[in-house]
């Protein structure tokens, strides 16, 4: 038997017991040993590997019947034109041998879900969770955003044989769409806590050494070779500390990176295009007898910024080949003191400042964060401003969340706190965690938005189609309804008045969601008097900024701004 399979089993069995129910009733996945075990196992690979909360991997999960191959469907908003899309397929056996390979119809079937899923005007029959998924990424795509598409097949024992992949291939999709594996081994490897990387690297010709009070740092350049060679033997584990983590080869920074390196002419000038490799550890050595091509062992290895870098080096090498090798890379390694987190941290962020991704990660320290956890916990919750490894429960409300929530409720801009995410710790930071947010303001937002939220996931009987894409909106508009029974502005809402608040969302929630529900549905009749709310055209009109404009009356939006007090302005047009 493989103890990998063996491990992960464990796991998966530990998925059902902890999210089992809501698989059933959310998902739809029937109460059967074994589908329940399949569907738990694509949970956990889909959350290894995205690094998604319960929530957000269970809103993806799309197994059933007329699901044409596809388990699990994410997809971000877009960036500059682009949007990201994973699709995830599973194979998992009762048998823990680890022997079966991954089944060539499976991967019949997923090329027949790109064909269709990324054409517009293919036809295609599936379940009301993939329907819903599929018809918002072809609203994207006619509304001309371009996918960028990551397969990632998975299974308990081997990949595809040489056949299936000499078939991907040849299947004509072009480097749109990436093909991954996930296997026991690879899975394992990612579930494992983070462990000191002890290693060592080759360096090429002089390099530079400083020492500071208590630190040093050392300058040098190596093949990318030996880049790919450090990710071969130690994973994604190098990159526990980087923010940004391997965004894909359609990333363009990637997209030349890769172009370069293919490119005989090119390939010896790529230590002048890149910005380099930062490393930070407890401890490096070498010998300083030696001038030259120093070999440098490092403990507690990690990659702080130029994780994109290594990732694209790593993928080229597989496909180029060791001719690669001419090309080389900056380097920069710094010592530090095993436990001065802040200082890591900092030079993640300086590092990782001129394209940030998980700028959740670079506000954490913020002041604000951290007067919103002192003041949301004696209420009763946990604000959880850091990544952390265990599922949030029900009394945990992450910044994510809050973002989402305040964003959308307070802030007036549910299209923006739905679809412009990457955003809410960059651009709408300031907008969202003003000076004058405050605890109760925060929780009252995230149970207002979970009551939405969870009617989306688990739609009532006779449900309209436009409760998929409308619960933020939803959750707006009971904002709205509870300060008015509350009789107070939104400053009003503090922790004098938040026991009442409260007693409104819990008394009051259901009635709340169907008078936002009923107002919602009578502006949409006037907003397709003349046409068909096809699913394509509902996602669209939850995207945009004027729904938001129309369902308050043409009233503008009220905010409170770091700087200069209340002004008025009108709806976000940019989410």
């Amino acid at each position: 038997m493989s103890i990998n399979a063996q491990l992960i089993d464990q796991r998966v069995e530990g998925v059902v017991a902890r999210v089992g129910e809501r698989l059933q009733a959310e998902v739809g996945i029937r109460n059967d040993a074994d589908k329940l075990k399949s569907a738990a196992f694509v949970f956990l690979v889909a959350q290894t590997l995205m690094e998604l909360d319960d929530d957000e991997v269970l809103d993806g999960l799309v197994d059933g019947g007329g699901d044409f191959g596809i388990d699990a469907i994410y997809f971000g908003s877009p960036d500059d034109g682009e949007f990201q899309v994973t699709l995830l397929q599973g194979k998992y056996k009762r048998s823990l041998d680890g022997d079966s390979t991954f089944p060539e119809g499976g991967i019949d079937k997923m090329f027949g879900a790109i064909r269709t899923i990324f054409d517009p005007n293919a036809s295609y029959t599936a379940n009301r969770r993939l329907k819903r998924q599929v018809e918002e990424i072809r609203s994207l795509i006619r509304e001309g955003n371009i996918p960028a598409v990551r397969i990632v097949l998975c299974n308990n024992g081997r990949k595809w044989n040489d056949v299936c992949e000499g078939r991907i291939r040849q299947a004509g999709f072009g480097d749109l769409v990436r093909w991954e594996y996930a296997g026991p081994g690879e899975i394992v490897g990612l579930l494992r806590k983070k462990r000191d990387v002890q290693t060592r690297v080759q360096l090429s010709g002089r390099a530079l050494v400083e020492d500071y009070a208590f630190m040093r740092a050392m300058v040098g350049r190596m093949s990318v070779l030996e880049l790919a060679r450090l990710f071969d033997e130690h994973g994604d584990v190098l990159l526990d500390r980087n923010i940004r983590r391997y965004l894909g080869l359609t990333v363009r920074v990637n997209d030349n990176i890769a172009a370069t390196l293919k490119d005989p002419d090119q390939r010896g000038k790529f230590y002048f295009y890149n910005n380099g490799i930062t490393i930070v550890c407890t401890k490096f050595a070498y010998n300083a007898l030696s001038e030259r091509d120093w070999i440098v062992q490092i403990t507690g290895l990690q990659i702080v910024n130029g994780g994109q870098t290594s990732k694209t080096i790593q993928h080229i090498q597989q496909e180029v080949g060791p001719e690669i090798g001419s090309a080389q890379v900056m380097v920069r390694i710094y010592e530090l003191p095993l436990d001065d987190e802040e200082l890591v941290q900092r030079i993640t962020e300086a590092t990782n400042s001129q394209s940030p991704v998980e700028l959740r990660d670079l506000r954490s320290n913020d002041q604000i964060q951290k007067n919103l956890t002192e003041s949301i916990q004696p209420l009763g919750y946990a604000y959880r401003r850091q990544r952390f490894d265990n599922a949030p429960g029900p009394s945990d409300i992450t910044s994510t969340t809050a973002a989402e929530a305040v964003l959308a409720v307070w802030r007036h801009r549910p299209h923006s706190a739905r679809f412009a995410s990457k955003d809410h710790f960059g651009k709408f930071y300031d907008l969202i965690f003003t000076p004058a947010l405050n605890g109760p303001q925060v929780v009252i937002a995230v149970l207002l938005l979970r009551i939405a939220e969870n009617k989306r996931k688990r739609p009532p009987e006779g449900a309209p189609d436009f409760l998929q894409y409308a619960s933020r909106f939803i959750a707006m508009l009971m904002g709205e309804y509870l300060l008015g029974d509350l009789g107070q502005p939104l400053a009003g809402l503090t922790h004098r008045t938040f026991t009442d608040a409260h007693m409104l969302v819990e008394q009051k929630g259901e009635v709340y969601f169907q008078r936002a529900l009923e107002t919602i549905r009578a502006k949409l009749d006037e907003e397709f008097a003349t046409t068909e709310p096809t699913l394509q055209k509902l996602s669209a009109t939850f995207r945009r900024a004027d729904l938001v404009e129309k369902l308050r009356g043409g009233r503008s939006i009220s905010i409170d701004l770091p700087i200069g007090g209340p002004v008025q302005t009108s709806p976000d047009t940019r989410g």
